[in-house]
């Protein structure tokens, strides 16, 4: 929230990176975080939430360094209102949904299982503020069972709620991140690629934040060795390395 990216900037020294991200790279965020505070010295304070909600917090001036997006789209439209340094901008992960149900619950092996009767409640990330929401509504749509299915979905703020969902036997289904079910127990299957647009996990540095520099060296660390093996651990395609 505002208040809460606020607090954090009372409280900030000129060594904390106050980094916005995107919920599907909590658990990833992290351990990256710790690492890179163990070998610079510097403090990464994190604000998870939903692409478009942090996106939103960024354009009514919320004190944020950098922007982890779970696609690239808000990372333009923040380009596109200037608010972003551009030559910061770079695709850092690709990103994968999957279906999954609780431990102890039914497997499925495809987005047309949820048609089953004894799936009565499916959990996605709502798809007009979380880019995996976008994702998951995207591959039932294109797998023809939207129409049939869509009574049925349960929307969380952000796929972390989502998880949750599944977690305390909420919904008896949820199509996730990749990233949020590493580690857990739950059933899961991945959707196939073509059901969905490429989730493109894109960041930036933000302008005018108080530590562009510190900021810029994070991200560096993101996409560096180091940061990516940590996300390719939590299941993420990883782009190319640019030589």
């Amino acid at each position: 929230t505002i208040l809460f990216l606020i607090t954090m900037l009372s409280v900030a020294s000129a060594s904390e990176i106050l980094v916005s991200a995107a919920s599907d790279l909590t658990g990833a965020f992290k351990e990256i975080g710790k690492m890179y505070e163990k070998e610079s010295g510097n403090r990464v304070v994190f604000n998870f939430g939903s692409t478009g909600m942090l996106a939103q917090q960024i354009e009514g001036g919320a004190p944020v360094d950098l922007f982890a997006a779970a696609n690239k789209r808000y990372v333009e439209d923040l380009e596109r209102k200037g608010l972003i340094i551009p030559e910061t901008k770079r695709v850092y992960a690709v990103g994968k949904i999957v279906l999954a149900t609780p431990k102890g619950g039914v497997k499925l092996d495809s987005i047309e299982d949820l048609l089953r009767p004894e799936i009565k409640r499916i959990a996605i990330a709502n798809p007009s503020h979380a880019p995996y929401g976008m994702a998951a509504k995207e591959a039932m749509e294109k797998a023809g069972v939207w129409n049939k299915v869509k009574d049925k979905v349960v929307y969380a703020e952000n796929i972390r709620q989502a998880m949750q969902y599944l977690e305390t036997g909420n919904v008896d289904a949820a199509i996730l991140a990749h990233s949020v079910i590493v580690g857990s127990d739950v059933n899961y299957t991945l959707i196939p690629h073509n059901l969905y647009s490429p989730i493109e996990q894109t960041l930036a540095v933000i302008k005018g934040g108080t530590n562009e520099k510190k900021a810029r060296e994070f991200a560096d660390f993101i996409t560096g060795p180091k940061g990516r093996a940590i996300m390719h651990r939590y299941g993420f395609d990883l782009p190319v390395e640019r030589k």
